[in-house]
């Protein structure tokens, strides 16, 4: 695996995982499921099945660098890169890819979220090497999730289901689909040649870098055409001049909608996008009631399918609730109905 690096982007605030998660903490750095993990740690780990420790790179905000470390021991400063802004995936995308390729022009890059929830590790390897095999061909390999339900909150991607439908087959691309409306999610999950798109990609650094100096030449002339500095004292001054003048813009506009060598491997693990409490709920404990309640001091009574999380420390009683998602983080306090958490960015606007 010595060619094998593995990016865990790690540079989000998780604004719809409020109260618990906030830009200070975001939710990549917290227990969510309860377990004594969190989800970056969770990440880190199944990562190490397919790289090893010293080629694990956490893509983060500066402001979260010692963050990481406390959480990830294991690793080096020099492993954790910083952004000095949020501007989208694509630039911290081809900011890693450049610094990795100076160091080694053979380099296998596996892209994933530090947000995802992946429990079949062994199966994730093994769709992850599938993927490995398509890149070594000078591919751009995703990971496509097979579709349980008509969800809107998924972009999607299509391909020939005739040249295969089987878990770790590899097939060529035919398009990305943007987020749908209900509608348009049913008509794809009835085609059965739609698979969610995961945002986990596998890419050779010099396939990814090309990619960019044909479809994003600015970018590319920022980051990647001058590889001297990297690894170098003054890495972070250049790195920040990028950060501060390149364009806001995520890896699938950038380069995703334009190139033609882009490989769909079908997954062969069970996955969630842990983007809200609502997809969280499926992978916590339920009672005979289906509430799902975190909190060793929290009491519950007549209530019905709920989510209720409560700090360890805190004494909580509840009655006679129903659909209802109840979350204590040290002084904030969320009691939200389930049928309007998308609504949630908006309601916490007014805390701020």
């Amino acid at each position: 695996m010595k060619d094998n690096y593995s990016l865990i982007m790690a540079g989000g605030i998780g604004s719809r995982f409020w109260p618990m998660s906030t830009p200070e903490r975001p939710k990549q750095f917290l227990d969510v499921l309860g377990i004594g993990k969190s989800l970056l740690q969770m990440t880190y780990e199944r990562l190490l099945h397919v790289s090893p420790v010293e080629n694990i790179y956490i893509l983060t905000n500066t402001d979260y660098k010692e963050m990481v470390l406390e959480q990830l021991p294991d690793l080096t400063p020099d492993q954790v890169l910083c952004e000095p802004q949020r501007k989208n995936t694509a630039p911290c995308i081809a900011y890693a890819a450049a610094k990795i390729h100076a160091l080694n022009t053979n380099a296998n890059l596996i892209v994933s979220p530090a947000d995802h929830l992946i429990i079949q590790q062994d199966n994730f390897a093994e769709t992850v090497n599938t993927g490995l095999k398509a890149s070594a061909q000078g591919r751009i390999a995703t990971i496509g999730i097979k579709p349980i339900r008509p969800d809107t909150g998924y972009g999607y991607i299509e391909f020939d289901s005739s040249k295969g439908s089987q878990p770790n087959d590899v097939i060529a691309v035919d398009q990305f689909r943007e987020k749908p409306d209900l509608a348009t999610a049913q008509s794809f999950l009835n085609a059965g040649n739609f698979y969610w798109n995961s945002g986990i990609f596998i890419w050779k650094s010099a396939t990814v870098l090309n990619a960019l100096k044909e479809f994003q030449p600015e970018l590319y002339d920022l980051f990647a055409r001058d590889l001297s500095f990297y690894n170098t004292w003054n890495e972070q001054e250049k790195v920040n001049h990028c950060f501060e003048v390149c364009e806001d813009i995520s890896i699938d506009f950038a380069v995703m909608e334009h190139a033609k060598n882009i490989d769909i491997v079908l997954s062969n693990f069970d996955w969630s996008d842990l983007g809200t409490w609502g997809s969280l709920n499926s992978h916590l404990n339920h009672d005979e009631k289906g509430n799902s309640t975190i909190g060793s001091k929290t009491h519950i009574f007549n209530t019905e399918d709920c989510i209720i999380n409560i700090e360890n420390d805190k004494t909580a009683v509840i009655d006679s609730l129903k659909g209802y998602i109840v979350i204590q983080s040290e002084d904030r306090l969320m009691i939200l109905k389930k049928e309007n958490e998308q609504a949630l960015k908006e309601f916490v606007k007014v805390t701020k």
